[in-house]
């Protein structure tokens, strides 16, 4: 196990959505071939956490975004940076939601 989210993709709709529990969390929502659209946090302001967020990506993002991975977790915001750090490790620049975010985090050298 590493610090990548690796978990399985799941089909981003609303029976997949309502399944999940309402908790904090970090997420992906991805392409249907797997390009990271989106790396994003559900925190304390989401009212049904991880179910909140990925909806709002739903209605956000056109319909490229057809799947997701999520990781449940309190520390929701330093593993959103970890994310974000992997990210701008692998591919030189953040998901276009998360662009703004791109001189606040710092670098990681991922092996």
């Amino acid at each position: 196990m590493g610090i990548r989210l690796d978990k399985p993709w799941r089909r981003l709709d609303d029976e997949a959505i309502e399944a999940l529990p309402a908790q904090l969390g970090v997420y992906h929502v991805a392409d249907a071939g797997g390009t990271v659209l989106s790396v994003g946090f559900a925190g304390a302001r989401e009212p049904f956490g991880i179910q909140s967020a990925l909806r709002r990506e739903l209605n956000e993002l056109d319909s490229a975004a057809t799947q997701f991975r999520c990781e449940f977790t309190s520390n929701y915001r330093s593993r959103w940076d970890e994310l974000l750090m992997l990210h701008l490790a692998d591919y030189g620049e953040l998901p276009e939601p998360q662009r703004d975010q791109a001189s606040r985090v710092g670098r990681l050298s991922p092996a």
